[in-house]
């Protein structure tokens, strides 16, 4: 047998962390039908293209239908992805709204479009996975997306608050998955270029400079230099909160004190950590 190549290496690891973050989260049940949102990007292709695998080795049947949103921007050439997916083969719908120049009279100057183009986005998105049959939505965000929007809230909206791997929507009409969300977007990058996924470029997004959540990226960069490791133990960090050692005291009350784990005694040791440190810092 040929040994694998590289590209079918990265490939199997990312099934792998895919397969390992759907158990974990109980993303996907028997009989779900789920609409795959593809924007046209690296990350929603790759999570079209890994789910329809797992889809394939699965040992109970569900459902997949890829949609994806033209929102008219000028520009916009949605003819790449189409023939992408009619040559993959598998179902998939192709919507189309103008969203973008309602986003544009509702952005005031100087304002950001994400709040306004994500809100009208999963109204289309919402009503078409109820006419779908669909009783779940799959996003293509990644481990990446996740510790950007913890440190945005951190540092701009004074939360700690991050992206959860499934939450009911507010309407309460369906549950929204991301199975990439433990998925290193450097992997995804590389993945999609062994691949040559026809990228569709968001002009939208595109056109605005200095972003917040690109000085998180910014500031991610910066810090592995020094900590190479900083993302996945960020990630660690996420699936391992200590509520008790937090000043919101309203979270205790909600969860009650014999529900809220302290942790280790550390006397009076000013709360260092013990044990082997996760990282090491170079330089």
């Amino acid at each position: 047998m040929p040994p694998l190549s590289d590209a079918e290496k990265l490939r199997r690891k990312l099934k792998r962390r895919v397969l390992r973050t759907l158990q974990h989260y109980d993303l996907v049940a028997p009989g779900d039908r789920i609409m795959v949102c593809l924007s046209g990007g690296k990350d929603s292709y790759t999570l079209f293209d890994l789910l329809h695998d797992v889809r394939r080795t699965s040992p109970f049947p569900f459902e997949l239908v890829g949609v994806h949103l033209d929102q008219q921007q000028p520009g916009y050439d949605g003819r790449p992805l189409v023939g992408w997916l009619e040559a993959y083969g598998q179902p998939f719908e192709i919507l189309s709204r103008d969203t973008y120049s309602i986003v544009l009279e509702l952005t005031k100057p100087g304002g950001t479009y994400c709040a306004p183009c994500s809100r009208l986005r999963r109204g289309v998105l919402y009503d078409a996975a109820e006419r779908l049959g669909c009783n779940k939505l799959a996003l293509g965000h990644h481990r990446d997306d996740a510790l950007e929007t913890t440190l945005m809230n951190m540092f701009f909206a004074g939360k700690l608050q991050a992206m959860p791997a499934t939450y009911r929507t507010d309407c309460g009409r369906f549950e929204v998955i991301r199975p990439l969300i433990e998925i290193a977007e450097a992997d995804i990058v590389a993945h999609a270029e062994h691949v040559g996924y026809p990228i569709l470029p968001c002009n939208l997004c595109g056109s605005q400079s200095g972003l917040q959540r690109n000085a998180m990226a910014d500031l991610l960069g910066t810090i592995e230099r020094d900590i190479p490791n900083v993302r996945e133990v960020m990630l660690a960090a996420l699936k391992n909160v200590r509520a008790s050692h937090l000043l919101d005291r309203g979270l205790v009350d909600r969860l009650g004190e014999g529900a809220v784990d302290a942790g280790p005694d550390v006397g009076c040791g000013g709360g260092q950590p013990t044990g082997e440190p996760l990282v090491t810092i170079t330089g």
